[in-house]
Formats: structure tokens, sequence, C-alpha cells
């Protein structure tokens, strides 16, 4: 077995950007390209093996042939052949929807599927640019479909002016929207579900709104309040540093200028590094080397014990994702 990369799937949004293009190096002419789906099992949206003798192969193929080699044990006996993360860049030239996504019981009940908890990471930013994670203090679900039809509902959500290597955990439940300027790294469950709250009363080319799922978000909301939504993390270079840790994965980054090898003996599952800024070369313990340049993404199997990480001069910064 050796790593993965896969072709990417470029989606064109009402709300995209010019981005992500140059970002992964592509030679395409795509305009309004909001997301890059980078490792995706969803369904009519798989990813497709970019290279190697697996070339040609949809993600579900791919387990499907190399199963606990491939994912892990414990993630084969828990998922099958549905890959459990999904992986995407995304550029906001405009505000995305206001939304929210349904727990795993309740993604069950209404659609058959995973719910989805998923994180940012913010890769790049234009001045000024912002987004929304959570309420700012509390309501209920009367006063919410209340604000959602007096379009006053962005008045009581928490909003973060970002930054490159900010990072928010979204749990299922958790109220929030992308805003116009924002280059991020998503990492989530495998599920596309989601409940779109606010819209901005934006019309598409026909003049439309776009649906609204008001009751559907209802009883989906976490209607809790924190005090700060963000995630807070030691900037350090050249170690690796765990930003998120929860049931459905676990995410570090490593901002690297010298070599470091990486331990996956013990682990039970594949490996996914997402370059976002720089560049390296990988080798891993079948002495598989790569390269890996920002925009990149690719999957390394279960059976991977060890890989060693090789910045070039100018340094890399990865995130590294595993089950």
């Amino acid at each position: 077995m050796y790593p993965f990369k896969f072709e990417p799937l470029l989606k064109q949004t009402l709300w995209g950007g010019d981005k992500i293009i140059p970002f992964k190096h592509l030679n395409e002419s795509l305009e309004r390209v909001g997301e890059s789906w980078e490792i995706s099992g969803v369904d009519d949206n798989e990813s497709v093996v970019a290279e190697g003798p697996d070339k040609g192969l949809t993600l579900t193929q791919l387990v499907r042939r190399h199963r606990e080699e491939l994912v892990g044990e414990d993630n084969y006996s828990a998922f099958g052949e549905k890959f459990p993360l999904l992986i995407k860049f995304i550029d906001a030239k405009q505000d995305l929807s206001i939304q929210v996504h349904p727990d795993d019981v309740l993604a069950k009940r209404r659609h058959n599927s995973f719910g989805k908890t998923e994180m940012w990471y913010v890769v790049d930013a234009d001045k000024n640019a912002k987004l929304r994670s959570g309420f700012s203090h509390e309501i209920d679900a009367t006063e919410y479909k209340e604000r959602v039809k007096n379009n006053t509902i962005t008045d009581v959500l928490q909003e973060y002016e970002i930054h490159p290597g900010d990072v928010f955990f979204l749990p299922a439940g958790r109220v929030h929207s992308i805003g116009a300027g924002s280059f991020i790294a998503e990492i989530q469950q495998t599920s596309d579900i989601t409940y779109r709250i606010y819209d901005f009363n934006r019309k598409d080319a026909n003049g439309q709104t776009r649906e609204l799922h008001t009751e559907l978000a209802k009883d989906a909301i976490n209607y809790e309040v924190l005090n700060d939504y963000r995630t807070k993390y030691d900037r350090v270079k050249d170690e690796p540093v765990e930003l998120v840790a929860c049931p459905y994965f676990t995410t570090s980054v490593y901002d690297l200028t010298e070599e470091v090898t990486c331990d996956y003996s013990d682990l039970d599952s594949f490996v996914i590094l997402i370059c976002v800024e720089g560049s390296c070369n990988l080798i891993d313990n079948e002495g598989n080397k790569v390269s890996l340049q920002a925009g990149e993404t690719i999957l390394y199997p279960a059976l991977t014990e060890e890989i060693t990480i090789m910045p070039s001069e100018e340094g890399v910064k990865i995130l590294e994702t595993y089950v």
C-alpha cells in the first residue's frame, strides 16, 4: 500500500471566490469556486484516486479493496465502506448562510445519515474578515423563530474577526456562518446535511430566495452560551500541537522548519495530512516518498507506522487528522 492523493472536487457556489484554484496550483478557469472537496466519501460526490495502482478508484471502492489495512480495524468495524471524514477548502467571497447541523441521533432518525461535527482552520483571511460561531446570549426556540422571521437572528450570534491560524471547533448543534473574505480548511464528519437558518434575504439569478429550514433547525440547535467559541492553542514550531480531540476526529498542526518523524505504530487509523502553507517531502516506513505543497491533501493507510516530514527551506505548515 502507498499514500493516496485524490482529484479535487471543485464546487461553484453563489458565494464562491477566486482563491482556491491558484492556492491549489490548478490549471482551471472556473469562476466562483467556493469549495474544493479534498477527500470525500459522500454519495455522488466521492473522491477519485489521482495516481498509482489504484488510480481511478472511488474512495468507497478503495475502502472496499483494502478494508482494515486502509482505515483501521475499529473504523472498519464502525463505518464499513463509508469513509468517516470529509476534508474541504472553503473560499467565501460573500457571507455564507447562517446554518446548523444535526447530531448523530437526529441525523439518523431524519436522514439515515451521520451527524455533522466539524472544525475550521483559517488558512487566510482578508482584512476585517469575520465569522460567526455560537450565541452571544441565551435565547430559546421561540425567540429563535421570531428572530429569523424579523431578520434579527444575527444580533444574538457571536462574531469574531479572524486571522490565519485561528481555529474553531463546531460540534453538531452549534449555529455558525463563514463570513466574506474567509479562506478555511474544514474537517468534518462525512455528512452533507445542512439546515439553513438565515440567508440575508439574498436572491439567486432567477430572483428566488433560497429555502430556509427554520423548523428542522429549531430542534437541532444547541442553545447553550459559552464565553468564547474559539479554540486556543500554543503556536510553537517543529512539534505537533493538538487542536481538537473529539469522538469523530483528532487534529494537530505542524509548523515545521526542521525534519520531524511521526510515529503511528500504535494508531489504529488512517492519517490525513493537509498542507496549508509551504511545501515538504514525505517518506514513510515502506520507503514511499512523495512531495506535498500548499493546497494538497494526502491519505496514509492505517498500515503506515512512521512518516518523516522534511520541510523545504521556506518551511511547511500541515494539519494532521485521524479518527
